[in-house]
């Protein structure tokens, strides 16, 4: 896949040109109809589809104490954008400077830079440019001009609701994975950078990735059997999510441990997509590191057992 970073890098994209264009957190199954028509009205045609995107999140520059948790920051969406096949993705530096290009000449830049434009894909409720002013009709509007094709898709819907990002949030923090999956298209995933910890799983007999999250959405605390994918590879193992309250910090912080069964070397600086498979019990605090260590090794025969039956 090949990234750009500047809308004047369309001129070397072979034209026509197709964009899809969105935030696209989640990558769920209604930004997926986006890029997906937009990939195939390019390969009738024999153009290029580019998905186009922002980093970071609009809603961090723009509403930064109210921004949600993400589904996905941006190394997450690109992974995924990968293997959903994309073969070009412009991310445009989202600040306080972009939001402030009105939406008509956020548009003409796109038409100008491209060779040519042919159409723009976006879902039919998007709004865009300085004060969120553009919509489904303005760019039509600006289409009939530039003459280019303009695409509104309709929302995806599942179980009777249409599919959001904030939807998908609302059933990953209650811990409903079956939900999110439905909505995703995919099992919900955490793609977390693996920092240096306090060496207490190592010391317990237990030794654990502690993982930055990158402002992803956590579902509840508590204790999960889990699968990791790292450099490629799945490796199984228990998660802890929570707040270590038997450590008893005056300032706790809620933490991402994951303990991979069969594997105890430097992951630091690793970057692994974890899937929660099985809730196993809630977040509590133990009389001493002993009674944790005890319960930690019946948090792993339990997660071995299920382990034992999915993979019957």
């Amino acid at each position: 896949m090949r990234i750009l970073r500047s809308i004047l890098e369309l001129a070397d994209v072979p034209g026509p040109v197709f964009l899809a264009i969105g935030v696209f957190d989640g990558v769920h199954r209604g930004h997926q109809a986006v890029i997906g028509t937009a990939t195939q009205h390019a390969s009738e045609a024999g153009g290029t589809a580019v998905v186009v995107t922002f980093d970071p999140h609009p809603a961090k520059i723009l509403r930064p104490n109210e921004s949600p948790r993400l589904l996905t920051a941006t190394q997450h969406k690109v992974a995924l954008l990968r293997e959903f096949g994309v073969s070009h993705l412009l991310i445009l530096k989202f600040d306080r400077q972009f939001a402030s290009t009105p939406p008509e000449e956020f548009v003409r830049q796109l038409a100008a830079a491209a060779r040519p434009l042919r159409e723009i894909c976006v879902g039919a409720e998007w709004s865009f440019g300085k004060n969120r002013a553009g919509n489904l009709a303005l760019l039509k509007k600006l289409g009939d001009k530039l003459r280019f094709n303009v695409v509104g898709v309709e929302p995806v819907v599942a179980d009777g609701r249409i599919i959001s990002s904030t939807e998908i949030r609302k059933a990953v923090e209650r811990g409903d994975f079956a939900a999110a999956a439905l909505m995703l298209g995919r099992d919900y995933t955490i793609l977390g950078t693996v920092e240096e910890g306090q060496h207490l799983g190592q010391t317990l007999g237990f030794p654990t990735a502690n993982l930055s999250a990158h402002s992803e959405q956590f579902p509840p605390n508590g204790v999960y059997a889990a699968e990791g994918l790292l450099d490629g590879k799945t490796y199984r193992g228990v998660v802890n999510l929570g707040v270590r309250p038997t450590l008893e910090s005056e300032t706790p912080q809620r933490v991402l441990e994951f303990h991979l069964f069969d594997l105890n070397r430097d992951l630091y600086g690793k970057e692994i997509e974890l899937r929660f498979l099985e809730y196993l019990r809630p977040e509590k605090k133990f009389e001493n590191l002993g009674a944790l260590r005890e319960q930690i090794r019946l948090d792993v025969a339990e997660a071995h057992r299920i382990f034992g039956q999915s993979s019957r």
